[in-house]
């Protein structure tokens, strides 16, 4: 994993058999994020879970084996209390040009990901939802 930081800018670049969460939730505590957008994310991935939401406590997790193109990555991370969570979603294209989306639960990088992340120190916490059973985003006063 390489990063750098320019502004409010970090760019990363991932390398084959990095795992994607692992390696964001490293970069976030180099960079001192305590929220972040991210802006994009291109690359490819494998051996990747994706959810849909049904209704709560059932994501419809699906796994998938081969490698995949990273079309898009976005969403949000927040640091809470020490530890980042992380709200993402992926489309992802396979030798077909048949595309998959998702909430990202897991994946691998296969050649690369190449993701560019807005850090601000605006507080975004997430708490569970009792009526829907999802990880709610609740803004903080700063």
């Amino acid at each position: 994993m390489q990063s750098k930081e320019k502004g409010s800018l970090i760019f990363i670049r991932l390398f084959p058999g990095e795992d994607i969460y692992q390696a964001l939730k490293k970069t976030c505590q180099m960079h001192k994020v305590k929220t972040a957008v991210v802006l994009s994310g291109i690359g490819q991935l494998k051996q990747f879970k994706l959810g849909y939401f049904r209704e709560k406590g059932d994501y419809a997790p699906e796994e998938f084996e081969k490698p995949h193109e990273l079309l898009s990555l976005t969403g949000s991370i927040s640091n809470q209390g020490g530890d980042y969570n992380f709200h993402l979603h992926v489309a992802l294209g396979n030798e077909i040009k048949g595309v998959v989306g998702g909430h990202l639960i897991k994946g691998t990088v296969e050649v690369t990901n190449e993701i560019v992340l807005l850090k601000t120190d605006l507080m975004v916490k997430r708490a569970l939802e009792e009526d829907t059973g999802l990880q709610g985003m609740f803004l903080e006063e700063v």
